[in-house]
């Protein structure tokens, strides 16, 4: 079982078998959108999952999935961190534990982090490799990573359908109810008439008791997001998402404070630290940490054991390949207080290994083998393989 402390010299951890790192390299998976994925700043144009495999002498690889959805051209800069950043780091030395590896690398590059004005990538480029590091662990123990991390880990977690709008909203909704989901959210931040007609043709379809969730991704001012209120209560949002630009804590509670909204946010900070504020203030009831790129698994289950002294709920940022998909699966059914998954409706080519997860009752099941479960088998994937360059690969 892993160990936690909220201090930041004592993070939660657990032992790997001190074998020395002889390789860091990358994979790269980018498959065409074409179902579109809009959201309030930009539009995915690619599927795209980026590993970070870390070889060992004795001869095992473990593999962590990195976040690199914006921008664009966000894989290629992941790239040169991990190969040139991260894996000189690494490479011929071990480790006792996956604090100390976590540690490592984020006294090692936090600094130059800063100095860059790139915090986001860095740690979303040591999220892969703290990833990898637990995964060791728990296939070591020949354990699940949920059972490595809970005393009684979930064996399915209720989804939540995301990705409804700005456009194809009924046939999302529709897709929701096919697939027997009770819970869906809507992207709105697409101006007020556009917003609306997406939650009536969302509430529409769906009927009066599936529960319905809203994501602006930061599109709002505080006052237009007070200007939303009525509407998003009209159509009986439970919690709307990342509501106001740049996502202050002082602007959300005043959101809260004047309109009652319950909010959700987190996706967008990096180490659990960043999340002291949010846990604080009123009316965030909901965090939403993403284990590509908050820190990886250490600093995901810093964020669980914060939240958890507030009764705030924990539910997984999820827009990712088969990999961190694996990932998320197995942190939220360890913990109690996540009440469901994110699960994107619309097309995912690079998540399609891990798709059968997700049974007919709208709950994802959870695979219980070593480590993250399962075996991701990409072979199907191979046409969509990215050449890298000779030092990446």
């Amino acid at each position: 079982m892993c160990e936690f402390d909220h201090s930041r010299r004592a993070l939660p951890h657990v032992a790997v078998p001190e074998s020395v790192v002889e390789s860091v390299r990358c994979r790269v998976y980018r498959a065409p959108n074409t179902t579109g994925v809009a959201m309030s700043f930009g539009a995915i144009g690619h599927r795209t999952m980026f590993l970070v495999d870390v070889g060992f002498d004795d001869g095992t690889v473990a593999t962590g999935e990195t976040w690199v959805n914006y921008p664009s051209w966000g894989w290629r800069e992941r790239i040169a961190t991990v190969s040139e950043g991260i894996a000189p780091l690494l490479v011929g030395r071990s480790f006792a534990d996956t604090s100390e590896v976590h540690e490592h690398l984020r006294t090692s590059l936090t600094g130059v982090a800063r100095q860059w004005g790139a915090l986001g990538p860095v740690y979303q480029a040591i999220s892969a490799v703290d990833q990898a590091f637990w995964i060791r662990a728990a296939e070591h123990s020949q354990v699940s990573l949920a059972s490595l991390l809970g005393d009684a880990p979930l064996t399915e977690i209720p989804a939540y359908g995301s990705s409804l709008g700005p456009s194809g909203v009924a046939e999302s909704a529709e897709r929701c109810l096919e697939l027997g989901l009770t819970a869906a959210k809507v992207k709105l931040g697409f101006g007020a008439e556009q917003d609306e007609r997406s939650l009536a043709t969302a509430r529409s379809v769906l009927g009066e008791t599936m529960r319905l969730f809203g994501d602006a991704n930061q599109a709002w001012t505080a006052d237009e997001a007070i200007a939303m209120a009525p509407m998003l209560r009209e159509y009986d949002v439970e919690w709307i998402e990342e509501p106001i630009a740049g996502d202050a804590p002082v602007d959300l509670r005043r959101l809260h404070d004047e309109t009652g909204l319950a909010i959700a946010t987190g996706e967008n900070l990096y180490g659990a630290d960043a999340f002291g504020p949010y846990v604080d203030t009123a009316g965030v009831a909901i965090m939403q940490p993403d284990v590509g790129k908050v820190g990886g698994i250490t600093d995901y289950q810093r964020v669980v054991e914060m939240a958890r002294t507030t009764d705030t709920l924990i539910a997984p940022h999820l827009y990712n390949g088969a990999y961190q998909t694996a990932v998320s699966i197995q942190l939220a059914a360890a913990s109690p207080t996540t009440p469901w998954l994110e699960w994107d409706i619309r097309e995912n080519a690079v998540r399609v290994p891990v798709d059968h997860l997700l049974t007919a009752a709208g709950t994802v099941a959870v695979p219980q083998g070593p480590g993250i479960g399962l075996d991701i088998d990409l072979q199907h994937l191979a046409p969509h393989l990215v050449t890298l360059p000779e030092e990446a690969q």
